[in-house]
């Protein structure tokens, strides 16, 4: 997992409650146990008509969000039902921030485990965001992981809060294999220590 400690980057407005994982990723993607191959079908159904065709309107397949690394989005994001499929989705396409007043749980704490920061912040500080994201790729926010702060184009700090935990692992790039490769030497001590102990087993 890619470390995760400042970025700056082009932010996508989407300015949507409720949206949830089978909108992020439709069901029909979630065949796959490969977590690379999904950004193209992420928000499949809003992005492409029966066809396959781009719809112009939506924000990502607009010229100026296609490089977006961020999203800046409505209250409870995420929610629906628990896939890991939908942060998946959202990193394969390149976002690696999503800002938001509030988000289901379960997708929450995925996006950490993926390299996904979620930053949630107060209405009305989503909402400068949301403005300043309308903009368009002229405008990029600033986030700052070990500051926890998250600045507009124009210079206005938000700081957010993120638990210590989930904030060690993103910025050191460690996803649950990570984090048991780190207690490497003591598995490796227990496993031979048992083994000698019990050679039978």
């Amino acid at each position: 997992m890619q470390k995760f400690t400042k970025l700056s980057g082009i932010a996508a407005p989407l300015p949507l409650v409720n949206i949830d994982t089978d909108m992020i990723i439709p069901k029909q993607f979630l065949k796959t146990i490969k977590r690379s191959g999904l950004g193209v079908n992420l928000f499949d159904e809003m992005r492409y008509d029966d066809d396959g065709n781009e719809i112009p309107d939506f924000v990502l397949n607009k010229p100026q969000y296609r490089e977006a690394q961020i999203i800046v989005a409505g209250d409870n994001f995420g929610c629906g039902s628990s896939r890991e499929h939908a942060p998946w989705a959202i990193a394969d396409f390149g976002i690696t921030c999503v800002i938001a007043p509030s988000y289901a749980d379960i997708f929450y704490n995925n996006c950490f485990k993926n390299g996904i920061l979620p930053i949630a912040l107060p209405q009305e500080q989503v909402d400068v965001l949301m403005k300043d994201a309308e903009k368009g790729s002229n405008a990029r926010i600033e986030i700052d992981l070990e500051a926890q702060t998250v600045t507009s184009s124009d210079g206005e700090t938000f700081s957010f809060e993120v638990d210590p935990f989930k904030k060690h692992c993103l910025m050191n790039g460690l996803d649950d294999i990570g984090l048991t490769m780190e207690k490497a030497a003591s598995i490796d001590t227990f496993e031979a220590e048992a083994s000698a102990a019990r050679p039978w087993v």
